[in-house]
């Protein structure tokens, strides 16, 4: 008698870097039990659906996911539809009432222990009566009771090197979660009521981590957290760990570079400053989120800087670091934001010229101190002024970029004629499109050529 198949997954990740960690854990954790993970979704026995629910757009996106996946219960071979990550840690209660097409809301805390969910979920009677013809007559023929809710309050868990991982990147470049949640008091973000308070992993069991990337063939880990300077602050007496770690990963064997993502500026220090520029395999490039300049909104958003604190923090970090890249995101539109105050961000925008740069339009969200604030702006505004932020942005890029012709840069090769520099994270900066051969997956030295607002183009040295 044949064995029987082997259970087929198939995921849909959304959202950031931070959710896509959580994902290769599931993925690890049913891997570890003998299911199958496919890229045709048409083939799957259980789909999964890792939501991002930080803001009504990704709300959005991720219920449009989950109702497109239901679909394959009559397309293709689906007995299940799973729903994890933000959205389902933030709403639990409502989306198990709201979505009878779901079979299982699964919390953050349940993310190792997919595999179980999996097998207990498609043994139940209720999967065989959902893979029946829907009736959207009839709230589609369910229920919200026949939606299991596997959710065990705030969210405690962190992944650790001891978490099974499948990993969803190239295998030259990987995210290294090192902390978890966040202890910030931003008036606009829900991420601490969704994620819960910061949880650092040990310096040792990061490292160990990094150690196995690198001999697997990675060139590039992406060091990730809801707040990376924060990093370390909960284990060891209120110091944070960040630049120990950066000092010890510098000792591993192997040509590779480490980029930092999601830095605070409250939390920066001379001795950071001093340990990225004395670091060979810490990229020149920082990711630190600033979201405005203007004192009254940094103090309307808590977020425990000022404006001249930034500009001094730049300046240092520049001074510091020779020829490292800033980037930084800013949020237009806040509640009470009057033109004078955005005037002055774009400003600011204009003489900081950094080298990448990301707007958001404010997006009033529950369950935030800013979604109940008086002065919510028009969203005729708010879309006017992301425009002309966005303009102004172009503009300094466009210069910024011209300014690398010439230049020899070593960049990491992505794909057959396209390459990162040290200057571009995966999937949210520009490219460097390369002329002539070079590895895929390895590094090499190009002479740049040629550019434009966003990408760079050059030839291989």
């Amino acid at each position: 008698m044949p064995a029987p198949s082997p259970i087929k997954i198939g995921l849909v990740s959304l959202g950031c870097a931070k959710n896509l960690v959580d994902s290769e854990v599931m993925l690890g954790a049913l891997a570890k039990e003998g299911m199958e993970l496919t890229a045709d979704a048409q083939l799957a026995d259980v789909v999964i659906v890792n939501t991002c629910g930080f803001i009504e757009a990704s709300k959005q996106e991720s219920i449009n996911a989950i109702l497109k996946a239901n679909e394959l219960r009559t397309t293709g071979k689906c007995k299940a539809l799973i729903m994890a990550g933000c959205l389902t840690q933030r709403y639990p209660k409502e989306l198990r009432a709201e979505l009878p097409e779901v079979d299982a809301i699964v919390g953050l805390n349940e993310v190792p222990k997919m595999a179980g969910i999996v097998r207990e979920i498609l043994a139940k009677e209720v999967v065989e009566r959902a893979s029946r013809p829907l009736d959207h007559e009839t709230n589609n023929g369910r229920d919200a009771r026949s939606t299991n809710l596997y959710w065990s309050g705030p969210a405690k868990y962190v992944p650790d090197f001891s978490a099974p991982r499948v990993r969803l990147t190239p295998q030259h470049t990987a995210y290294v979660k090192i902390a978890e949640g966040c202890n910030h008091p931003c008036t606009f973000c829900s991420i601490p009521r969704i994620r819960g308070l910061h949880r650092s992993r040990s310096v040792a069991d990061v490292l160990q981590e990094m150690r196995q990337l690198v001999a697997a063939g990675c060139r590039e880990l992406n060091l990730i957290s809801q707040d990376t300077t924060f990093y370390g602050k909960d284990l060891n007496g209120g110091q944070e760990q960040l630049c120990e770690l950066l000092r010890q990963a510098q000792q591993i064997p192997g040509d590779f570079w480490i980029r930092l993502l999601y830095t605070h500026p409250a939390h920066w220090s001379d001795e950071l400053i001093a340990t990225i520029a004395g670091n060979d395999k810490v990229c020149r490039y920082v990711d630190m989120p600033l979201q405005h300049i203007n004192d009254a909104m940094l103090k309307r958003m808590k977020r425990e800087t000022s404006g001249q604190y930034i500009r001094e923090l730049i300046a240092r970090i520049r001074r510091g670091v020779p020829g490292i890249a800033l980037r930084t995101t800013f949020i237009v539109g806040f509640p009470g934001e009057t033109d004078e105050q955005f005037d002055e961000l774009c400003e600011f925008i204009e003489r900081t010229e950094f080298e990448r740069l990301g707007i958001f339009t404010y997006s009033q969200e529950d369950h935030t101190p800013a979604g109940n604030m008086d002065q919510q702006l028009p969203e005729k505004v708010k879309k006017a002024r992301h425009k002309r932020a966005m303009l102004t942005q172009q503009q300094v890029s466009r210069a910024v970029q011209r300014r690398c012709v010439g230049q020899t840069l070593r960049v990491l090769v992505e794909k057959p004629g396209v390459a990162r520099s040290h200057a571009d994270a995966p999937e949210i900066d520009g490219t460097v499109k390369v002329t002539g051969t070079a590895p895929v997956g390895e590094f090499a030295t190009v002479r740049i050529t040629g550019a434009s607002e966003y990408d760079l183009e050059a030839t291989v040295l």
